[in-house]
């Protein structure tokens, strides 16, 4: 039996910011799988459902420090930099949350306690992956 790839969890209250009032909390599930080591899935809490989210481990870290992300995902400092802004654009709408730099920049520091940067391809089953998509519909 091989062995399991560690799995990093953390939970983090995000506000979604709205227009003229106090930025609303939404609880986010934080989870980064070293079986697919350049991701960070984050499911935030949306009223009874969950909103998964995947998205680059280098675009959160990038954001932490400088606005990264030009597609779906942008994440970059807030105007107050103990926080970090994650804007969400999908066809349906669009999100800007906001979270403690501090809380994310832990969960980063765990992951790459797991998955050093440079480490990931050890980490990366190319093979599986590339099975999983041959047999998608």
């Amino acid at each position: 039996m091989g062995i399991e790839p560690p799995i990093v969890r953390a939970t983090i209250i995000f506000g979604l910011r709205t227009f003229g009032a106090v930025p609303l909390p939404v609880r986010a599930d934080l989870e980064y799988d070293a079986s697919d080591p350049y991701a960070v899935s984050v499911g935030y809490h949306a009223g009874a459902g969950v909103v998964r989210w995947l998205f680059g481990r280098d675009l959160l870290a990038d954001g932490l420090l400088a606005p990264a992300g030009d597609g779906d995902v942008q994440v970059r400092p807030a105007a107050d930099e103990s926080r970090v802004v994650v804007e969400l654009n999908a066809p349906d709408g669009s999100a800007v949350l906001e979270a403690e730099a501090s809380e994310l920049a832990d969960f980063l520091d765990r992951t790459y306690d797991e998955v050093p940067v440079g480490d990931e391809p050890s980490w990366f089953d190319f093979d599986r992956e590339l099975t999983k998509l041959a047999y998608r519909d």
